[in-house]
């Protein structure tokens, strides 16, 4: 029987995509599953498609934006399984792809509002859950390979992935005393409607007004990124993927392997980077300090 079996897994976002797949592989297991959404229709249709397959599940209309949102979220959880054991901070948005001069502050507020400020409400609401019970649990936060290598014309989406991938890092030694396993997922292509991310968007974080050029610009963008994310991993890969990594305790879920090459070339111009800061006179002092460890 698997370890997961008779657990209660919360999933953000999880009515389609990646958030879809993880509830359904997680609930293959034998876990009790808990989705949150802000489509309505389609939160119903995911709770109705796991039910189908035996499933046990809860749902809640929720927006990851607010704490309100969160905390009833997590009494739907204890209502209906009695604990929680598992997050997994899913739901997140791409944004317009612009470049620097095109992007507005509206979309960055709204990409770093539901991709970073989502996640820390997530983990926040539902740590201490995980924590009262005292038999350990995961946290799962779904990145982007954006979160390993910076991706031209979307910044805000680069930025907020960055920091998930950050935060898993630091939360993975600061849970580790409490039996909670963080992991981040870093994705690259799949085949979901994050590029169609508009489609849900809050009000207020919509524009009011929009020139042509900008228009016609993100459209293109847009489209010519919709036809790669059209030819990318099957989600249900991915659920499967995330089970398994899980399983393993592994802090860094890939993927993609084929993507190994872009990490080894980042990594191989950081570690020159060092190497010229090694070589400075400038720096010759700091060499040889101690280093600084919080693990």
């Amino acid at each position: 029987m698997s370890i997961l079996a008779g657990k209660t897994a919360v999933i953000s976002g999880g009515a389609e995509g990646i958030g879809f797949a993880i509830a359904k592989a997680m609930g293959l297991q034998g876990m009790n599953i808990v989705l949150g959404d802000i489509d309505p229709a389609q939160l119903a249709n995911a709770r109705d498609q796991l039910s189908e397959l035996g499933i046990s599940v809860a749902a809640a209309h929720m927006d990851v934006c607010l704490l309100e949102d969160w905390d009833k979220l997590a009494q739907a959880a204890v209502t209906e399984f009695g604990k929680v054991h598992m997050l997994v901070n899913n739901a997140g948005v791409g944004g317009a792809a612009n470049s620097i001069e095109g992007s507005t502050e509206k979309d960055w507020r709204w990409v770093l509002d539901v991709n970073l400020m989502g996640v820390m409400h997530g983990t926040c609401t539902m740590v201490p859950r995980i924590k009262e019970h005292g038999e350990g649990g995961w946290i799962i936060n779904v990145a982007s390979m954006a979160g390993m290598v910076g991706v031209p014309f979307a910044g805000a989406y680069t930025a907020s992935k960055v920091a998930v991938v950050g935060m898993s890092e630091s939360w993975q030694v600061e849970l580790a005393p409490e039996n909670i396993q963080v992991s981040v997922l870093c994705p690259a292509f799949v085949r979901t409607r994050i590029n169609l991310s508009q489609r849900n968007q809050q009000s207020n974080y919509q524009e009011t007004t929009a020139g042509e050029e900008q228009v016609n610009d993100s459209l293109g963008m847009a489209k010519r990124m919709q036809e790669v994310i059209d030819e990318g991993l099957d989600p249900d890969i991915v659920g499967a993927r995330v089970v398994e990594a899980v399983l393993a305790k592994e802090l860094y879920i890939f993927t993609h392997p084929n993507y190994r090459a872009v990490l080894q070339n980042r990594l191989k111009a950081i570690d020159e980077a060092f190497e010229r800061a090694e070589a400075s006179p400038l720096l010759a002092d700091v060499l040889h300090e101690p280093i600084v460890s919080f693990s």
